[in-house]
């Protein structure tokens, strides 16, 4: 059976720091944590779970305090975790029982990670993350935000999700923009990932223009992952409708089809360019190509949503704008199967049962 290292790095968590190591300390057999400048209870109460606290003066680069964390680890396999992280149950049982089947020869194990819930807990935000290294490989984190171990050696996908449950912050935080926005000043050139996820930092904040210049800018560099080239199709056309530039919308969602095959959220987003023309036709058209797609194996940023429930909710729209009705139920009634207890799903049946 392997052994695991549980690596974190934390700062000011007091409020969901015995949450996360409850939920996983019966599957890590070492606990690390690396304090980065924490002035609330967060040591203490990482004390009632380990020894092993170690503090890292925090210099605006996750990578280097996540390396900090790993060197320090003695197991066969170094974990990561965020202290806003939850292992569900069921999970943790998964987490046990690899341990005891993982084949030796196994590099990373990469498992999923919900970072968004919607207000019925169904998952918003799905991605597929690097979450154990073998500590022989002498991985090493990359980037100084948004930080991330590169797939490289013999990778196993395992059926493991991980939660991600932020408290609620009224305002969102700058951080991240703030690491990014010097690293652009100091004159360094940003790499293609830094591109990319400035430019989703930039979007997040309604910088839209900025935004644009960065997402071109890595799409055009051709240094890219294909699912952040197709992620930056997605949100250029966003930031084009928001900039009110809708003549590039299409050019550069039909772009993200020359990467891989189409994703329901690009179909949809042209379905919506179509519904904002008040052609529903059309829109449905797309629509429905979307709602065929089913279920994706994609590992980058998957929008939930779109697989289902978007394109079925967004059919009944328009069945009920150009008077098909009938139609307009049976697929609000399919949209109901991803969300039950979906609001709008609610409303439409209200409205067409007057139809």
């Amino acid at each position: 059976m392997v052994t695991i290292s549980l690596c974190m790095i934390v700062r000011n968590e007091e409020e969901v720091l015995a949450r996360c190591l409850e939920s996983v300390k019966d599957a890590a057999d070492e606990i690390i944590i690396v304090d980065t400048g924490s002035s609330d209870r967060t040591k203490e109460i990482a004390s009632k779970y380990t020894d092993k606290i170690f503090d890292f003066e925090w210099i605006d680069d996750f990578s280097a305090a996540r390396n900090f964390a790993y060197e320090k680890a003695g197991m066969d396999y170094q974990m990561w975790l965020d202290a806003d992280d939850v292992l569900p149950s069921d999970s943790l049982q998964k987490l046990i029982a690899l341990k005891k089947s993982l084949a030796s020869d196994i590099d990373i194990v990469t498992m999923k990670y919900i970072t968004h819930f919607d207000a019925n807990e169904n998952p918003i935000l799905v991605s597929t993350r690097e979450r154990l290294t073998r500590r022989a490989k002498n991985y090493k984190w990359q980037e100084p935000v948004h930080e991330c171990i590169p797939l490289i050696g013999n990778v196993f996908n395992s059926d493991i999700v991980i939660h991600h449950r932020q408290v609620y912050q009224e305002t969102r935080s700058d951080r991240n923009i703030n690491i990014y926005t010097a690293l652009e000043a100091s004159g360094k050139q940003l790499s293609p990932r830094q591109q990319y996820y400035f430019a989703r930092e930039l979007k997040d904040h309604g910088h839209w223009a900025k935004a644009v210049y960065y997402f071109e800018k890595f799409i055009y560099s051709e240094k890219g992952w294909i699912e952040d080239n197709i992620a930056s199709c997605f949100n250029l056309a966003a930031c084009y409708n928001a900039l009110g530039d809708t003549s590039k919308i299409l050019p550069v969602l039909f772009q993200s089809f020359n990467y891989d095959a189409p994703r329901a959220e690009i179909l949809c987003e042209i379905g919506y360019y179509y519904k904002r023309l008040k052609d529903y036709k059309t829109a449905l058209k797309w629509f429905r190509i979307a709602a065929g797609l089913g279920e994706t194996d994609s590992l980058g940023f998957v929008l939930q949503s779109y697989h289902g429930y978007i394109p079925n909710i967004e059919s009944c729209v328009c069945c009920s704008e150009m008077g098909d009705y009938e139609s307009a139920k049976i697929y609000n009634e399919k949209a109901s199967e991803y969300k039950p207890d979906s609001e709008a799903v609610s409303i439409n049946r209200r409205f067409l049962l007057t139809k």
